[in-house]
Order: structure tokens, then sequence, then C-alpha cells
């Protein structure tokens, strides 16, 4: 069995766009280098196979992330392929200049709900990182070029435990006032549970902030990312962060294991009569192929179940 029986479920949205982040967040703690040809084939390998969003690459210093000092060789190797979205993380102005002379139309900043975190990420508090990220926006906007927010520890930090819902949305707010088009909420050690999910985007509702400016972004470490896609879907959200066969965690937040992998979510959406535009079956290949480059299997349960099927 290669496809899932569909079984459309009531007050779901027709289609969902999967924002794929196997290639920046997937691997970029990765302890061995992974060679650009094979990072650049891996997004091709992405692309060919539906997904409408690939995220490339960071354009952090290589000092912190080594995994992605490639960052403008592999966008200038990179074909593009008509119709796909390929925005790129970039941390601060520096990272701004690199990816506007890589030509990017698209880019994303990456922000703390707690001081906590703010610290031991961008070594900054949550008020230093918004002074860092205002020229940011301003000046990709000003150049025509979108920008993505994400904002971590949503749902629970390692250091400081539950974080309070409405500091979760109003910093969330704050970076939407920058002019990000969509926020990205990261469950980023992933203890978040369905109704705590709800009761999240609730809180950005009061603000005025609807389903069509979010995006969720589910870890799994406790097994309930796609409980927690489920209650995000139902509440209107239709973007969903993934990665390819479940890579990466965050490498500055130890308990955080992969990313909900992005064949578990298609498998479940298809399940659910929603549309997504990707052929699993590519996907599958692609992360067996991936998992190969990497020395070990796919943590995701669809990749192993159709790999040995």
């Amino acid at each position: 069995m290669r496809q899932p029986r569909v079984v459309a479920g009531e007050g779901l949205p027709s289609r969902v766009t999967i924002y794929e982040v196997g290639p920046r967040d997937g691997l970029q703690n990765e302890g061995a280098t992974v060679p650009t040809a094979v990072k650049t084939e891996f997004i091709t390998r992405l692309a060919d196979a539906g997904l409408s969003v690939v995220e490339a690459t960071s354009f952090v210093h290589p000092k912190w992330v080594p995994q992605l000092a490639d960052a403008a060789e592999l966008l200038d190797g990179l074909v593009r392929k008509p119709g796909v979205r390929y925005p790129v993380l970039v941390p601060n102005e520096r990272g701004l200049d690199r990816a506007l002379e890589a030509g990017v139309d698209e880019v994303a900043i990456f922000g703390s709900a707690t001081e906590t975190f703010a610290r031991r990420n961008l070594n900054r508090t949550i008020a230093e990182s918004f002074e860092m990220f205002a020229p940011v926006a301003a000046r990709a906007l000003e150049a025509g070029v979108k920008v993505r927010g994400y904002l971590s520890m949503c749902f629970g930090d390692p250091w400081e435990g539950d974080v309070d819902i409405e500091q979760v949305a109003s910093v969330g707010a704050r970076l939407l006032e920058l002019g990000c088009f969509e926020l990205s909420l990261g469950d980023t050690i992933g203890t978040g549970t369905p109704g705590h999910v709800t009761k999240m985007l609730d809180a950005f509702a009061r603000r005025g902030i609807g389903a069509d400016r979010l995006a969720v972004h589910f870890h799994d470490t406790y097994g309930q990312a796609l409980s927690n896609t489920v209650a995000a879907l139902r509440w209107g959200v239709r973007v969903v962060d993934a990665s390819a066969g479940g890579l990466g965690g965050c490498p500055y937040a130890q308990s955080a294991t992969g990313n909900l992998a992005t064949e578990d979510l298609v498998w479940l959406l298809h399940g659910l009569g929603i549309d997504t535009g990707i052929d699993l079956d590519a996907l599958v290949a692609t992360s067996v192929w991936m998992s190969q480059h990497l020395g070990r299997p796919s943590p995701s349960r669809v990749v192993q179940a159709l790999a040995g099927a």
C-alpha cells in the first residue's frame, strides 16, 4: 500500500502548502559536512517531487553554522524551477547583504518568544533582537524581497519551562508589524499538544491576526507533531513547515529532536483528502537517497514503511 485511503475530514482546508525546511533547518547541525553538490541535488529533487517552497540555506556566519558556509556557492549553482520559492534565512544585515548579492527574492528572520533562548541563540535580549531585525526587514522590503518570520520556543522552553501564551502572541505580533508576510510558530522542543495549539492561535486572533498570516512548525519529540498539525488545520492554518525525512533539530536546544517529517505530513494530508501537489513516492525516494549520503536511515515512519515495501 503506497498511498493512504482518502477519507475527507470536515472543517479542513482543501489545499495545504508545505514549507520544506530540510535543506536548511534539517541539515544545519549535521556533524559531517554535506557536499554542496549533494545539497543542490537535494533541493532540486524536492522541487521535482512537487514541493512549492524549499528553504535553501542560511546566510548565518560560518563560525556558528559551518554546515551552511557554502550558501552563496549553493545558490549560484542552483537551477531554480519555475513556480518554486527558494527562501533563505538571514540573521542580520550582513546576512541580508549576502542574500541580496545572491539574488534571492524571499528571506526569513528568526526570533525567540523567550528571553533565555534569545540570548543563547542571538546573544541578545528580545528587545535587542528587534533592533537587529528592524533594518533587515525594512531593507529587504525596500529591495522588493519578501520577509517571513520564525518564532521559536512558542510552546515551551528547556530553560524557562512553560511559555506564557500571551507573551508568544505579543512577540509574534511585533514580528508581523516589521512587515513579515507570514509568521511561523515553532514548537522547538516538541512539547505542544492540540489544545495548546488552539489556545495559541486564539491568542493571535484576539490581536486581529488570522490564519492567512500564520504557519506552524512542529517538532516530534513527544510524538505530537501530526495531532498538533490537525488542530492547526481545523483552526484554519494552511501552511505547515516540515523537513524531508524528518531531518533536523535545533543546535541551540539539545532537547529538540527532528522536525515533523514531510512524508508523514503528506500521508496525513492526502488521507484527509487535502491537496499538496506532492508526489509521495518521489519524495520518499529523495529522502532515501539523502539518508544514504548521511549514512543513517530516515526517522520518518512513512519513509521506513514505503522504502521497505
